[in-house]
């Protein structure tokens, strides 16, 4: 991407419990969308199609989230910051899908407002808005054996080990 060292600062990727969570942080002068608007500007629209030409390489389903700060929307008076929220994650989907992610690839799109702030000890911070792209981990069948290491080997990393306990009896 050719502005991508003026974005890297709006980029953060972390290991979460779900997988790997790429946000994309919004600044005051709308770094990845139009102010107040579900609609991408330019850097949001280039850096989901990158995103999206690297995961559809990968098996991983992917969750795409819409997060806003405390503020009230001051658009129009039926719609608020949980519409902002999952219109910005549908809208993020959409391109996404139109640049290579597969359909089936995504497994959710959530919107949740001012729930989830990035920043809860400042609501309003802009750093709260945000687009957030979870690179789910991949869950193998119960049906697929485990991996067997050869003997005198070491086990792999992707080898299940049982462990078992010791059951002693409970009583006089």
């Amino acid at each position: 991407m050719a502005d991508f060292d003026k974005l890297k600062d709006h980029i953060e990727i972390t290991v979460t419990a779900e997988g790997l969570r790429i946000e994309l942080i919004e600044s005051s002068s709308g770094t990845f969308f139009e102010s107040g608007s579900a609609t991408l500007n330019g850097h949001g629209r280039e850096l989901l199609t990158v995103l999206s030409q690297e995961l559809s390489t990968l098996p991983n389903k992917v969750s795409i989230e819409g997060h806003t700060d405390a503020k009230p929307y001051s658009g129009k008076g039926d719609y608020g910051n949980w519409e902002l929220s999952a219109d910005r994650a549908n809208a993020a989907r959409r391109i996404m899908q139109e640049s290579g992610l597969r359909p089936d690839q995504v497994s959710q799109v959530r919107g949740y407002a001012d729930q989830q702030l990035r920043n809860p000890k400042d609501p309003l911070d802009t750093s709260n808005r945000r687009i957030s792209l979870i690179v789910q981990y991949v869950v193998k069948s119960e049906d697929e054996p485990p991996v067997q290491s050869q003997p005198g080997t070491a086990p792999s990393s992707e080898s299940k080990t049982e462990t078992t306990a010791e059951h002693k009896p409970v009583g006089p």
